[in-house]
């Protein structure tokens, strides 16, 4: 069976349904690494996730590597919502080499092109994608103050209330955002696709967005919150094919979680959510 449905120019990859095996494996060494935070058991499942793919698939082997490199990066430095310069910078460098890393590679190693991300695609957005958007907004404003304040998740942010920080706070929120598009859905998801369908690499890709955003603080019930956005984002980008509107998208949702961190860290401010 021949799997053609990539996103990119790169040529489409020969598949067999034992690829699902390292896809599984891959998945499972994210929620070790970042849901669980049990790094020896994640380093160990993500050996075992290469050592598959190289006995099924070699080159699912290498394009696994790609996204292991981004894995250990992102598994090398404490992620948490810490707003200190410090810490923005240290994880800060930590995601740009999970992105820049695996890019550089498959563009001047691999030379497949495999890695792109394409903001203007010279489509315009329907009626619909632009619908869309002023939907998000009105789910993030119904859905965010209800799951972080009555569930106190919004206290593993730090509390914003001079301008310095709300601008660092701003910042992180909106710079994560976009890191999240690129690592999770224009890198994995795009090599992920190249040797399952669809559906199976969106499935797998969402499991790894939603750890690395359990471990960032999102606990509670916030898996049944991240999860379908991770698919639904995923689902995006393969039927629109544009960086620029799946950012979009999270930028207005982190916007609301913007605003939603500042009323309930100081509750006499913005007065306009249920909570």
């Amino acid at each position: 069976m021949t799997h053609t449905t990539s996103l990119t120019t790169a040529p489409p990859r020969p598949t067999t349904s034992w690829n699902l095996l390292p896809g599984v494996l891959l998945a499972l060494s994210g929620f070790l690494l970042f849901g669980l935070e049990a790094r020896p058991a994640g380093y160990l499942v993500l050996a075992a996730t290469l050592l598959a793919a190289v006995v099924i698939d070699r080159a699912f082997a290498r394009d696994l590597l790609l996204i292991a490199i981004g894995l250990v990066a992102l598994s090398l430095v404490p992620i948490n919502t810490d707003i200190e310069w410090g810490h923005m910078l240290l994880m800060g460098a930590a995601l740009a080499a999970a992105v820049l890393i695996p890019y550089l590679v498959s563009r001047f190693v691999y030379r497949d092109h495999a890695i792109r991300f394409p903001v203007w695609t010279g489509k315009r957005w329907t009626r619909f994608e632009f619908g869309y958007l002023i939907a998000v907004v009105i789910l993030g404003w119904f859905l965010l103050p209800v799951y972080m304040i009555p569930t106190g998740v919004y206290e593993n942010w730090p509390a914003a209330s001079d301008p310095a920080s709300i601008a660092r706070l701003f910042l992180g929120t909106n710079v994560l955002g976009i890191w999240d598009e690129l690592f999770f859905i224009c890198t994995t998801f795009t090599l992920l696709r190249r040797h399952l369908p669809d559906l199976q690499a969106n499935l797998l890709q969402a499991v790894l967005f939603t750890s690395f955003l359990w471990e960032l603080g999102f606990h509670s019930w916030g898996p049944f919150l991240i999860y379908p956005f991770a698919l639904l984002q995923g689902w995006i980008f393969r039927q629109t094919k544009s960086l620029s509107y799946i950012v979009s998208v999270h930028l207005l949702f982190d916007f609301i979680l913007f605003l939603v961190l500042l009323h309930a860290h100081n509750p006499e401010w913005l007065t306009i959510f249920l909570y």
